[in-house]
């Protein structure tokens, strides 16, 4: 038998590469967590607050989200018949998104008086 006076650890390093690589490819797309949207513009547009609100969004293809889930009205309504009415909410929604369903879902936080809302926009300019 040979006596192994050394390891080789070119292949640990390597295979340490390919993961570190995984990993930080993972990491952008966990850290941005949101459904891409074309939002409108805004000129007063304020910053998002830092407490962590429940996120509605409408993508452009009229599909409804709480959070990254996909919801129907329905369900929606039934959710935030759940939600406390000082909760955070954050309203995303698409700027090629008829104004119809805009209206639709602050008919829905209306109706369980959840008025901590902010609407994402992008600063013009």
């Amino acid at each position: 038998m040979k006596k192994f006076d050394q390891i080789n650890v070119i292949p640990f390093i390597d295979i340490m590469l390919v993961l570190l690589a995984i990993v930080l490819t993972t990491a952008t797309f966990i850290a941005q967590g949101r459904i891409p949207l074309n939002l409108p513009e805004a000129q007063h547009a304020a910053a998002p607050q830092n407490d962590k609100p429940l996120e509605i969004s409408i993508d452009e293809e009229r599909k409804l989200y709480l959070d990254t889930a996909v919801v129907h009205l329905l369900e929606l309504d039934q959710r935030l018949g759940q939600v406390k009415s000082d909760q955070a909410i954050v309203l995303r929604v698409d700027a090629s998104v008829p104004f119809s369903d805009f209206v639709g879902v602050l008919d829905l936080l209306q109706k369980y008086h959840l008025d901590k809302l902010s609407i994402v926009t992008v600063r013009k300019g």
